[in-house]
């Protein structure tokens, strides 16, 4: 994978670094609403601390790997088809046989309150809303409850975990997410320890007063609030109560809990995914962890097409990792991804705006993959397949808006 030197989350022209769809009128100072999913990096970057800004923005070591998940989509050109009737496309699909409105999804992120006050309710409520009805990863480490979440949630929940030490923590969330009408467990496998993220290290990074994950006790979540000059709480935390001996046959103790179906998160290889669906796995999310685990693993779209055919329609593919456009989510989709999950846009959302800014990014990725979809001459998702796609040389870095000076001395 080529490194372009692009801003390794929104891959702006550092030449540029900036948008005219973002940038605001001279004539009235006043900035529009942004009118790409990367416009809200620019306006997140100025609504909070520094500290939560790197936390959302950071991958690990070198960040390599968040580069390349943007890299990815830019070494992929489309190959459209004319004279298709393209009157109406058809986003609709289901997921884990829950009927959603666009194959979108929200990944899991923790703390959502240190975006804007209602954190995951108004998570659940963007995705809920504009006839989107797609799904909600919710974190193990949640600011907000289970239950408050399914009273405002119209999409389905999924809940995220991490393998703690705690097996009786572990049984207890799991029990009330399915008591509180989740839809499935989602397993982390890629995070047997956190990687090295230099940023949140370089601030010291620790949750503020009255942010918490409000659905583990406080023994379990202890120090994250202590600040240490050259260290992370959430690195220290994992180090502490993070599980590494997590290995496949831990599975069956988890799937013993439940009757909710269980999806694996962090999946890259033909090797891992075909023995998941040899074991029955009900899904595989294909994620590096947006960048914040191994630096210099391998792009998720470059790892789908393997895991694709290593499953053999055995159980649904999904992914996460660098989804900035409605062409990136054409691309996935074509390579064999049911739905694709968005991470740090969500978050971008949420800040410049609550509930409504989150809304938008959502909505925005869907209109965008419709118009893409009418434009290569593909009314529907079962239209769409690899013949779509052409590899070929990168495609220019595009300027999508934002550009992090910080970045620019390096992680």
């Amino acid at each position: 994978m080529t490194d372009t030197g692009t801003d390794p989350v929104t891959g702006t022209d550092p030449v540029t670094g900036t948008d005219p769809a973002t940038d605001a009128d001279p004539a009235t100072d006043a900035a529009p609403r942004p009118l790409t999913v990367g416009g809200y990096a620019a306006l997140a970057k100025d609504r909070l601390p520094a500290a939560t800004w790197h936390y959302f923005q950071g991958g690990a070591g070198t960040e390599s790997t968040v580069r390349a998940n943007r890299a990815a989509y830019r070494q992929v050109r489309l190959r459209p088809r004319v004279l298709a009737d393209v009157s109406r496309c058809d986003l609709s699909t289901t997921v884990l046989g829950d009927p959603i409105g666009a194959p979108l999804g929200v990944a899991p992120m923790a703390y959502h309150q240190l975006a804007c006050a209602d954190g995951e309710v108004a998570t659940v409520r963007a995705a809920g809303g504009s006839g989107l009805r797609v799904p909600t990863i919710v974190s193990i480490f949640a600011s907000r409850t289970f239950e408050d979440l399914a009273a405002e949630a119209t999409g389905p929940l999924w809940l995220q975990l991490y393998w703690l030490h705690r097996r009786d923590v572990l049984r207890t969330v799991v029990r009330r997410a399915e008591a509180a009408g989740f839809r499935a467990l989602v397993l982390t496998v890629d995070t047997p320890r956190l990687g090295r993220r230099l940023r949140e290290v370089r601030h010291g990074f620790h949750l503020p007063p009255g942010i918490a994950a409000r659905n583990l006790d406080g023994e379990v979540t202890g120090f994250l609030h202590d600040r240490q000059d050259g260290s992370s709480a959430l690195a220290r935390h994992a180090d502490a109560f993070i599980d590494p001996s997590l290995s496949w046959s831990d599975l069956d103790w988890l799937r013993e809990q439940t009757r909710l179906p269980l999806v694996l998160k962090g999946v890259l290889t033909a090797e891992d995914a075909a023995r998941a669906a040899g074991l029955g796995i009900d899904g595989i999310v294909v994620s590096n962890h947006g960048g914040r685990q191994l630096d210099g693993s391998v792009a998720t779209l470059d790892a789908l097409p393997e895991v694709v055919a290593a499953v053999g329609g055995r159980c649904p593919v999904f992914l996460d990792g660098g989804i900035r456009h409605g062409t990136d989510v054409l691309k996935a989709l074509a390579l064999g991804a049911r739905a694709v999950f968005v991470g740090r846009p969500v978050l971008w959302g949420l800040a410049a705006d609550g509930e409504a800014g989150a809304r938008e990014v959502l909505t925005l990725l869907r209109d965008e993959l419709e118009d893409a979809m009418a434009l290569a001459g593909r009314p529907s998702l079962a239209a769409l397949g690899p013949e779509l796609l052409a590899r070929g040389p990168a495609a220019a870095a595009p300027n999508e808006s934002y550009e992090d000076p910080d970045l620019r001395k390096g992680p």
